[in-house]
């Protein structure tokens, strides 16, 4: 399968990538840093630095699908995600419009324009987090981020209900704590419970096989409630 996923420098993402391109899939792997997977020399990944929020960029990636990929991708993992701890009394509007250009126009807009390649059998998968389950344990500092991670899970709602006569399918995994650079920047010292290889594995079975049991829908993959 082709498989594009954001957000591959590190953590989870590096780990998707390698994990697809070891089951034999064609990886886009996109992130502004694209040395960490250049330096693994896979056969079956291709990276190129890539922002989010540059239309130039996204049309660099609709040019190598149509070109190296025929104008097919079967999976689409919008894992790249801008993390801010920051008080609210502090988070000005510059604040929280580059969270949200990251973490909700960007999806958006990478979505948009790879679903005319997608077949009705493929999959959008967003990477959500726990932090934007309404009901679920909020956390000072992170009123930028967390309301960032609400928007995408309503989105992905409303893409499944536009295309659910053609397809493809959508779904949103809210993930709780994993211990990536991400986390230990925003709480230095928290230990969380999984790992990113971990998560990383559940990421990609889900990706593979659960638009046949989902669509529309936040799955909470957390360990820890409320």
């Amino acid at each position: 399968m082709n498989i594009i996923i954001t957000g591959t420098s590190r953590g989870i993402g590096f780990q998707l990538a390698q994990i697809f391109a070891d089951k034999g899939h064609r990886v886009l792997a996109l992130s502004r840093n694209s040395k960490p997977i250049d330096d693994l020399n896979n056969e079956h990944i291709t990276a190129f630095p890539f922002d989010l929020s540059l239309d130039a960029d996204l049309d660099r990636v609709t040019d190598f699908v149509k070109d190296e990929w025929n104008g097919k991708v079967h999976i689409l993992i919008n894992n790249a995600g801008a993390l801010l701890n920051k008080p609210f009394a502090d988070t000005t509007v510059a604040d929280f419009e580059y969270i949200y250009k990251v973490n909700v126009f960007g999806v958006a807009e990478m979505t948009r324009r790879i679903i005319p390649f997608m077949p009705k059998s493929g999959h959008v998968v967003t990477i959500s987090s726990m932090g934007g389950v309404q009901g679920s344990m909020k956390f000072p500092g992170l009123a930028a981020y967390s309301s960032s991670k609400g928007a995408v899970i309503t989105l992905t709602e409303l893409l499944a209900e536009e295309y659910k006569e053609s397809g493809p399918s959508f779904n949103v995994l809210a993930l709780g704590a994993v211990q990536t650079e991400m986390l230990e920047e925003a709480f230095p010292g928290f230990q969380a419970p999984v790992t990113p290889t971990e998560m990383a594995n559940y990421i990609v079975d889900f990706a593979i096989t659960g638009n046949k049991f989902y669509n529309g829908k936040m799955l909470q993959v957390s360990s820890t409630t409320p």
